[in-house]
């Protein structure tokens, strides 16, 4: 693997080379090398993925390897960088943020597609403001284990090499309640073709460097958006419409599996529509629009719901921060207009698939089913998936529904849900789809990664105990699949998963 940098080959640098915590200007990233770890060992390695690269066992395996994904050995061709980028955080401008701790090691292609490698947890950058640009192996498990669950749900993401301890110990407050503890120091190495946000752009925006705005947009386009043309006006325009679709097909994908990103900020948005930065994130459990897995979120403004809303707002702002390359407000404000269109086609053909019924009956079932779930309480995974076994018979049908309710007094809301049904069988009866159980099975997962089970991976690796990651790495790699061997994870949270520390919500600490 051969790295090229062609980002800081062709972007301008901070000029301070020494690594302190300072505000950065005029510049799209700062060099800096990851700091020297401890004892690293080695937890897992998406070998897979690996072999995608043509690495061979012997590589992966070699104590070089271990080296480079913990920051202890750089290859030749690597000038590690950090990026700088500033953001709204919670609907607020936030200033400069950046890779606070996240180093890359340079870009590579493989089948002339760009590749960034990525080190999350490698020490301090000029943007780590308050902290030590450390991660800890409780998130760190939840970021390696969760991008890959999405992955193999279809769902846009970046994706991990490998998950691997310091031998440090990490300070951190995860209730920020003041009863700091130290931790286990972990690295996540991963790659996507871009880590580049949507607040890579607002910075230059914000400190009215334009020149860099432009390099910076006309860059990307160059190098990930080259099917659209050569930079210009005209192109920046296809580019902002295709990245604003492109998010809103993110945010409909998370919608059908029941994802909740928990951090919407402007600077976990990602130019690819990928989903980046898994922090407190969790999916829908009792199906609850309002619910964030977020602490910190106080007003739930990043809640299942709101999600599409948030994309709307995070695009507006990237709309401002182009505007003086572009300068032409209708057709930016065409672009908004048409959104919340296009949104609704597609969750219509999403909804369409997960039900297995035409899309013509979506506007009719929809709305009283969404309504039904939240008050019943119903497991979303569970119920979706089981609704591709109902066959004209709602009293057979009947127990698969309690048995998937968190309400312990389901019968109040039987009669609603035997008119829905009737609703729904019309519905099938009328539709043109072949083969109902297999669009749906293809549409709803039987597994994902409740938070309950990342919890329980996380405390028996603090034991030093990975047979659960490497149980739920298999696992999560066929999500749609029966896999009878794996049945007691098709289950509701487990009654003392409801209220417990990271099984619910979690904060930012990590």
């Amino acid at each position: 693997m051969k790295l090229i940098n062609h980002f800081i080959k062709q972007l301008p640098s901070d000029v301070e080379e020494v690594n302190h915590v300072r505000l950065v200007k005029n510049a799209c990233f700062s060099l800096v090398n990851p700091t020297p770890t401890k004892n690293p060992k080695m937890i897992h390695l998406n070998e897979d993925f690996l072999k995608m690269f043509d690495m061979k066992d012997k590589d992966y395996h070699s104590l070089d390897f271990l080296k480079l994904i913990t920051g202890n050995l750089l290859p030749q061709s690597s000038k590690p960088y950090a990026m700088r980028y500033g953001g709204h955080q919670f609907g607020h401008w936030a200033g400069q943020l950046g890779d606070g701790r996240a180093i890359n090691l340079g870009e590579f292609f493989l089948d002339k597609t760009p590749w960034t490698v990525q080190l999350k947890g490698a020490g301090k950058t000029p943007y780590s403001r308050k902290g030590d640009g450390l991660a800890v192996l409780r998130s760190s498990i939840r970021e390696y284990l969760c991008s890959e669950a999405m992955y193999h749900l279809g769902i846009p993401t970046t994706r991990v090499f490998s998950l691997a301890l310091t031998g440090d110990e990490v300070l951190r407050d995860i209730l920020y309640d003041g009863n700091a503890a130290y931790e286990k120091g972990a690295i996540v190495s991963r790659v996507a073709p871009s880590f580049l946000r949507f607040g890579n752009f607002q910075i230059h925006a914000a400190h009215q460097e334009i020149d860099l705005l432009k390099q910076l947009l006309d860059y990307t386009i160059n190098h990930h958006y080259t099917h659209l043309g050569k930079p210009s006006k005209d192109v920046y325009i296809l580019f902002i419409d295709e990245l604003s679709k492109k998010t809103i097909d993110l945010i409909i994908a998370w919608e059908r599996v029941g994802f909740v990103h928990g951090v919407m900020n402007t600077d976990n948005m990602s130019i690819l529509g990928l989903t980046i930065d898994y922090g407190p994130y969790g999916w829908l459990e009792d199906f609850n629009p309002d619910w964030t897995p977020n602490t910190s979120d106080t007003a739930h403004r990043y809640s299942f719901g709101e999600q599409i809303n948030v994309a709307f707002w995070n695009i507006y702002q990237l709309l401002n921060a182009l505007y003086p390359l572009i300068e032409d407000a209708p057709a930016l404000q065409k672009i908004m207009d048409e959104l919340p269109n296009y949104y609704n086609k597609q969750r219509a053909m999403m909804f369409s698939n997960k039900l297995g019924v035409d899309i013509e009956a979506i506007d009719h079932l929809l709305n009283p089913l969404l309504q039904i779930l939240a008050d019943s309480q119903m497991d979303m995974t569970l119920f979706y998936r089981q609704l591709s076994f109902f066959e004209n018979d709602f009293e057979k049908h009947l127990p698969l529904l309690i048995s998937s309710s968190y309400d312990k007094n389901f019968e109040p809301h039987i009669a609603k849900w035997q008119t829905w049904f009737k609703e729904y069988q019309h519905a099938i009866e009328k539709s043109n789809i072949i083969d109902r159980q297999k669009l749906m099975h293809k549409t709803n997962p039987k597994y994902i990664f409740r938070n309950y089970m990342a919890k329980m991976a996380i405390d028996a690796a603090e034991k030093e105990d990975y047979s659960l990651i490497n149980t739920f790495f298999d696992l999560l790699k066929n999500p749609y699949n029966e896999q009878p061997e794996h049945e007691q994870w098709f289950s509701k949270r487990p009654n003392w998963a409801m209220n417990k520390v990271g099984c619910s919500a979690l904060s930012c600490s990590s």
